[in-house]
């Protein structure tokens, strides 16, 4: 769950991004496993699923090593948070996300994804619509 008032829009990383609505200083917690709001799904559970729900649990689920057996999807914006080399946000805990830096009102909240997938990082083609653009594939 986000811990901090944000908001969607579109990112010049990849289609809808997350950004702070408020300044955020250097350590706060931006985001917080909670099981009201992030959602765990049995990995068995999605061996039946038909093909265009199995590309979405591939690209808004993670894994928590806490909940081994499970991926975890998040309810709120915090599933639109983007890639970047150069993140301002981390996960330092399996169950917790911290700001990098202070990170001025406005600003795209971005992560590594290597802190919770597993194997190689694919991105898959953009979901949304943007600026009146129609999404990709």
């Amino acid at each position: 769950m986000m811990t901090v008032r944000c908001y969607l829009a579109p990112s010049s990383i990849e289609g809808l991004g997350v950004y702070c609505h408020d300044s955020i200083k250097k350590g706060d917690v931006i985001w917080r496993f909670d099981q009201r709001f992030d959602r765990l799904i049995p990995e068995t559970d999605l061996d039946d699923l038909p093909p265009h729900m199995l590309e979405f649990i591939e690209r808004y689920t993670y894994y928590i090593e806490t909940h081994p057996g499970f991926v975890a999807l998040d309810v709120d914006e915090g599933r639109f948070m983007n890639h970047s080399e150069s993140p301002n946000c981390a996960f330092p805990e399996p169950e917790l996300g911290r700001a990098l830096c202070d990170i001025p009102a406005g600003v795209e909240l971005t992560c590594d994804y290597s802190s919770f997938i597993r194997g190689e990082i694919v991105f898959q083609p953009s979901r949304h619509r943007v600026d009146g653009q129609a999404a990709t594939a």
